[in-house]
């Protein structure tokens, strides 16, 4: 799968997760492809679930409270 990495680093940051973003911010390409950089993304603490499962809920699930 294929993604834009400013859309990831805009869930990151929603999340609160301003570490990762700043990781994939420095060290991964501005079009990510989960399969092609799947080493990169393990790098900086990201597995293709976890990433899938993000992107599928918008990146608000855990930032969100009522």
């Amino acid at each position: 799968m294929k993604l834009d990495k400013q859309e990831l680093l805009r869930v990151l940051r929603t999340e609160g997760d301003n570490d990762t973003a700043e990781k994939v911010q420095a060290q991964l390409p501005d079009e990510i492809d989960t399969d092609r950089d799947g080493d990169a993304l393990d790098a900086v603490g990201l597995d293709r679930t976890q990433l899938m499962a993000k992107l599928a809920g918008g990146g608000f699930g855990s930032s969100l409270s009522p």
